[in-house]
């Protein structure tokens, strides 16, 4: 596929142009970040491992009437996606109690939460991803209308339970994941960015062993292999 400019380029991923003025090439860097990109790294195959994975979670999330910006995958490392104008919220849904919420909080890391929380991030670096609430939004621009939170939420909760009962027949926890949505050309609201261990908490539903990300937050090392597991596990290999 012919490329044209390159759009953005963030801490995982390049958006491209292309010849349709609604869709975009996507492509997946083997780049790794942490804190806000204060921890910088690589892992060479990890771009195609979250390719992959991002795609059977697209596609499973079609399946069950989630609308996201996937279109298909082109190759290992790039698809093709519905272009979208992001909302500069970070959705992130907690199952069990880990990283900032035992910090902000004072739960204990492990405990299993009474119902998925659901918090909203304001989507800026230098701000540090602050938590906000709904009148935040307002205040912020970022939308006028509650029903689009409410509805962002809605779509955290739906695909917290599609998810979850996914990961645990796959002896995998889905203990935290964090959304983003976009709004299409046509103003509609889809699920965007990726679905990965990038952007999710996975343990091992046994040993609550870590594969995702955070083996490179805490230098618990085998990052591509924990990340080959949770595609394994995806696949039913």
């Amino acid at each position: 596929m012919d490329t044209g400019q390159m759009l953005y380029e963030g801490k995982g991923k390049k958006l491209f142009l292309t010849e349709n003025a609604n869709e975009v090439l996507v492509e997946f860097k083997d780049d790794l970040t942490a804190f806000n990109a204060e921890k910088k790294g690589s892992e060479q195959g990890k771009g195609a491992l979250n390719c992959e994975i991002s795609t059977a979670i697209f596609e499973l999330l079609a399946k069950e009437g989630v609308s996201t910006h996937f279109i298909k995958k082109l190759d290992s490392t790039h698809m093709l996606c519905k272009k979208v104008e992001i909302i500069p919220i970070e959705v992130v849904v907690r199952n069990v109690a880990t990283g900032s919420l035992i910090k902000r909080l004072g739960i204990d890391e492990g405990k299993v939460l009474p119902f998925g929380l659901v918090e909203f991030y304001y989507k800026d670096d230098a701000l540090g991803d602050p938590i906000i609430n709904d009148e935040h939004c307002k205040i912020l621009g970022i939308t006028q209308d509650v029903s689009e939170l409410d509805f962002l939420r809605s779509q955290a909760r739906k695909i917290n339970a599609i998810l979850s009962a996914f990961f645990i027949e796959r002896n995998l926890r889905l203990i935290d994941f964090k959304l983003e949505f976009g709004r299409d050309s046509s103003g509609h609201i889809l699920l965007a960015d990726e679905i990965s261990p990038d952007s999710c908490r996975f343990w091992d539903k046994d040993s609550n062993e870590k594969l995702d990300k955070d083996r490179f937050r805490q230098n618990l090392g085998s990052v591509k292999v924990a990340y080959e597991e949770v595609l394994r596990r995806i696949l039913n290999k």
